[in-house]
């Protein structure tokens, strides 16, 4: 009988224990996340008070261009997009768009942080080189590469181009898409090039080593060890890319002038609302589809990034 009471007090006696364990770990948790909590209410208040408004207001019909006040209309807005062939041309530059420049920037970036990976006199001064273009507003990107590089007459491109004899070539106006692309790809290659040099430098040194005394190729090495390290480098890559490439309009503008080979979808947001469509309602809708297609293109983009680094692993 006291054996059973003495069981039964233990337990009591640990259960209470976990609880307090339980307890104090939650004020710990509390304690650590107090100090973030005035930027978190902030962040929260900043990006989630206007997606709201958007979306109430793609539940209307607000137009600028009539004295009509504003009327709730449902899912009328998100059940004309279907019937809008624009819309869909325009979401499908916007794939094509975020597919070919996350993909290149990333490709290029890796190669960049390779090369850089190494000690030579002056890596610091090629280092900060290889970042300025990240640093370039996207409008002075725009204008540079469209009179200095893509331009037919005095462009670089096309001058290079000519001292082969071939005929100069009105990139921005026969190839948009291709062009802006380029600018893209030029302009975040030093921002996944950091990404994946953090990924390379904090590799374990005596891995590597060991790997080379066994009489491992560089390639080898790269491939086996360090390629699959990376992989977390390189879906953060691919996600902040995605999220913020889906998102272009300055190069589109100021490069193409919104041809509709190069219309994407917030070009395309701009002119049913502020570029003279005056459709306000109708343009928020298409905001919100934005913004899922950004988080359905930042998971595909995952997802096969990480089906690839899998199959080689």
């Amino acid at each position: 009988m006291s054996t059973a009471v003495t069981d039964r007090t233990d337990t009591s006696s640990a259960t209470s224990r976990a609880d307090e364990v339980k307890r104090l770990e939650r004020r710990e948790g509390w304690k650590r996340r107090l100090p973030i909590l005035p930027a978190l209410i902030f962040t929260i208040l900043v990006t989630q008070i206007p997606f709201l408004f958007t979306l109430f207001y793609s539940l209307t019909n607000w137009r600028l261009d009539t004295p009509d006040p504003r009327e709730f209309v449902g899912l009328e807005n998100y059940g004309a997009l279907p019937d809008d062939k624009f819309f869909r041309d325009a979401a499908w530059v916007s794939v094509q768009m975020t597919v070919m420049a996350v993909l290149f920037s990333l490709i290029v970036g890796t190669l960049l942080a390779v090369l850089l990976d190494r000690k030579f006199f002056g890596q610091g001064f090629v280092r900060t080189l290889l970042i300025t273009p990240f640093l370039v507003m996207p409008v002075v990107a725009g204008f540079m590469w469209k009179t200095q590089m893509f331009n037919s007459t005095f462009g670089v491109i096309n001058w290079f181009i000519n001292l082969f004899g071939f005929e100069s070539i009105e990139f921005a106006t026969r190839y948009p898409l291709a062009s802006v692309v380029v600018v893209l790809v030029w302009q975040w290659s030093p921002f996944m090039m950091l990404i994946v040099l953090a990924g390379l430098q904090g590799q374990d040194q005596s891995v590597l080593e060991a790997a080379r005394v066994d009489g491992a190729t560089s390639f080898g090495i790269f491939r086996q060890i360090t390629f699959p390290q990376l992989r977390p480098f390189l879906e953060l890559g691919t996600l902040l890319g995605a999220i913020y490439l889906i998102q272009v309009y300055d190069h589109i503008e100021v490069i193409v002038g919104g041809q509709p080979g190069a219309k994407n979808l917030p070009f395309y947001i701009a002119q049913r609302s502020i570029g003279g469509g005056n459709r306000f309602g109708l343009a928020s809708s298409y905001s919100i589809i934005v913004v899922i297609a950004s988080i359905i293109i930042a998971n595909i983009g995952l997802r096969v990034l990480s089906n690839l680094l899998e199959d080689d692993s």
